[in-house]
């Protein structure tokens, strides 16, 4: 393939690296079960422990007294809780996995573990705003294990199956989606709904949201232990990390005379690659594999984090006035939605339909998302809660579920990659891409660390704006009360300017 014969069509990877005819198709490998599976109950981890305060934490905030009663500012509160989560995550993410390309991934991972672990601890013991917001914004700073884990992945598998691998990836995520709500709703406020268990324990009279988050917590303990004792590590430490964290570490004078080129960034020394300087990530593969998956993160974030409070606002102010256990089963049935469609529907529908059209279709579908939170309002306002109410919710997770098959843009044919790999590998998932994207192995970190902080930059900027929306449609009556939902549907046409400019396909 010549550079006459790439045009906007042709797919990222082709272009880069030239047609992959000539390849053959090698015999896949059986996945390394025992690494990959330590790695997706850390994943679940990150799931679990995200998600376990949705279903609480409107009433969480009511309580704190923040409010002084004023239930319209709840979503003010709620939005800035969860963004400080994601932009705290922004700012660290990064620097996290690039420390795993210098250090190795699992002292990065067992830092994660302990970090999330303290700060669910510090949420269930918060009795003011700035505890909790501190607790959270400690959580997203201390835990790097979202890029590390998919750093790992192509490190435990080869070309042949590392996009089976990919695959269990969201899986594992909607399992977690599905488990923290449940968590969190049936295990919030103990001592009235286990009155023989825990209605003699103060404690937990004055800490009603500390057993969920204890749960949640010690889960990541366990994870821990595991990790410690069983998770082998998957590249070559170049120093320690207390070597890297203070600064200390220097080039050994012996090594750098034994050395034919100096120990730069992307240097090839005593035959292994040295990590990538930033500037050398920011390459226009990189871009656009973060940026493809932003656009849709943007919109994913902003419903899960509105959804909560929608939920439990009173009807009279435009939400459905629900009690967090009823939430949470609400919230776990989304995640249970989004995982069967993932596992029935994907692969038909991306057959039939492409890369590009299943996206541009998936984010149209945010406008019946968006249409169907007044609606649903307004029938529960007129007849109650009856069961025409909990269809509309019902078709809305449904909608939101089938969007969620954006998040994946798999590739039906082979790619020869020089970067990460000389053999072949049929890409599963957008970070499959962001790996393959790298400027070399020893960049792997770097270059998911990059394209996680990208993504938790604009989750951190989409629970704020759509929450304050909500706040403030129905503090002013903005657009009749329904600001959040315009704002919604000015995002999904975004993304869909976006999905516009992608290729037919990701491969022909």
């Amino acid at each position: 393939m010549g550079p006459q014969d790439v045009h906007e069509d042709t797919p990222l990877l082709i272009a880069r690296h030239g047609a992959p005819q000539e390849c053959p198709k090698p015999t896949p490998t059986p996945l390394p079960w025992p690494q990959l599976s330590i790695l997706m109950l850390l994943h679940l981890a990150e799931a679990i422990t995200s998600q376990v305060v949705a279903p609480f934490l409107p009433q969480l905030i009511r309580d704190i007294g923040v409010t002084h009663g004023d239930d319209s500012q709840v979503g003010y509160y709620v939005g800035l809780v969860h963004s400080l989560f994601y932009i705290s995550q922004a700012c660290t993410v990064f620097y996290w996995s690039r420390a795993s390309d210098h250090i190795g991934r699992r002292p990065i991972v067992l830092i994660g573990l302990a970090g999330i672990s303290m700060t669910m601890y510090g949420v269930g013991l918060s009795r003011t705003l700035w505890s909790l917001a501190l607790s959270r914004s400690l959580s997203g700073a201390l835990n790097g294990n979202v890029g590390v884990i998919k750093s790992m992945i192509p490190e435990i598998t080869d070309s042949t199956n590392v996009a089976h691998a990919f695959s269990f990836v969201p899986l594992t995520w909607y399992l977690g989606t599905t488990i923290g709500p449940l968590i969190g709703g049936s295990l919030e406020r103990p001592t009235e709904k286990f009155p023989v268990m825990f209605g003699n324990f103060s404690f937990f009279k004055e800490y009603p949201y500390f057993l969920p988050c204890f749960v949640s917590a010690a889960y990541a303990v366990i994870c821990w232990f595991i990790v410690a004792l069983f998770l082998k590590e998957t590249i070559k430490a170049q120093m320690s990390p207390m070597e890297y964290f203070l600064g200390h570490w220097r080039k050994s004078q012996t090594s750098c005379e034994d050395s034919p080129v100096a120990a730069e960034d992307g240097a090839i020394i005593d035959g292994h690659e040295n990590p990538s300087s930033f500037r050398e990530l920011l390459t226009t593969p990189v871009l656009i594999a973060a940026g493809s998956y932003a656009s849709f993160a943007i919109l994913e974030i902003s419903f899960r984090t509105m959804f909560p409070v929608y939920l439990a606002t009173p009807m009279e102010m435009g939400g459905l006035g629900l009690d967090p256990p009823v939430m949470g089963t609400i919230l776990a049935a989304v995640g249970i939605s989004a995982s069967a469609f993932q596992l029935l529907l994907f692969s038909p529908l991306y057959n039939h339909l492409g890369g590009k059209n299943l996206f541009l279709m998936a984010m149209s579908l945010f406008f019946p998302i968006a249409a169907l939170f007044p609606i649903a309002s307004h029938v529960g306002q007129e007849h109650g809660l009856n069961n025409f109410v909990w269809l509309l919710v019902g078709i809305q997770i449904l909608l939101f579920a089938f969007a969620n098959l954006a998040l994946s843009k798999p590739s039906n044919s082979l790619l020869c990659l020089d970067r990460m790999t000389d053999h072949v590998f049929r890409a599963g998932v957008s970070f499959v891409y962001v790996n393959s994207a790298a400027p070399n192995r020893a960049s792997i970190g770097a270059t998911t660390g990059f394209a996680q902080m990208v993504v938790s930059g604009v989750r951190g900027i989409g629970p704020s704006a759509i929450n304050s929306a909500f706040a403030l449609g129905i503090q002013k009556r903005v657009m009749g009360g329904h600001f959040a939902y315009w704002v919604m549907a000015g995002m999904a046409a975004i993304s869909l300017v976006i999905g516009a400019a992608l290729p037919k396909r990701p491969s022909n």
